[in-house]
């Protein structure tokens, strides 16, 4: 089983904004294979899906972005899933407009809800797809994130949440060493 969480914040004001590519690339995910996310529990929204006979949880944490892992870690135990089963999708201000980068393990890089969540679980083992969002030193970083793609890179953008869900859509039936080589 696989647990795919994608992060962002809850509420129409955050909606297509950067720091919700998480949520985007889940919402994604749900519209190709057919699903919605009918369940609450455990401060998230989160369905079950069947891929190839490999069973899948979709999620997104109904925290804001910084508590992420007050919604993880509940639901991996509701679950009785391990952090090795876990696939947290988020922006990354680190990688260009368009980039994914893939990752089995590591440190938040920054990005508070990863990072709210490898606290959480106690390990950085955790498996990742992370969609860039450039960076823009001239505006702080908080508004940054909140606000929404430019016009002109929107296009860019919207390639890489496909590709995101086209990740994250494998990942479900295959292993995530096998996914990075294939989406990296």
């Amino acid at each position: 089983m696989k647990v795919i969480v994608g992060l962002g914040n809850p509420g129409k004001e955050y909606q297509n904004t950067r720091h919700n590519a998480g949520f985007d690339v889940i919402d994604l995910i749900c519209q190709e294979l057919g699903v919605t996310l009918d369940k609450t529990k455990f401060k998230a929204l989160y369905t079950t899906v069947f891929k190839n006979g490999k069973k899948a949880i979709l999620v997104k944490p109904l925290t804001y972005m910084n508590l992420s892992g007050e919604a993880v870690k509940p639901l991996l135990n509701y679950f009785e899933a391990e952090a090795s089963d876990l696939i947290v999708i988020h922006d990354d201000l680190d990688l260009p407009i368009g980039k994914l980068r893939l990752r089995e393990k590591g440190s938040s890089g920054g990005q508070k809800g990863m990072g709210n969540i490898i606290d959480l679980l106690g390990t950085k083992d955790i498996c990742r797809i992370r969609v860039g969002i450039a960076n823009n030193k001239q505006i702080d970083t908080k508004d940054y994130v909140l606000g929404k793609v430019a016009k002109d890179d929107r296009p860019m953008y919207e390639e890489s949440l496909k590709k995101a869900k086209d990740a994250a859509i494998f990942a479900i039936d295959h292993d995530f060493s096998l996914t990075m080589n294939h989406f990296n």
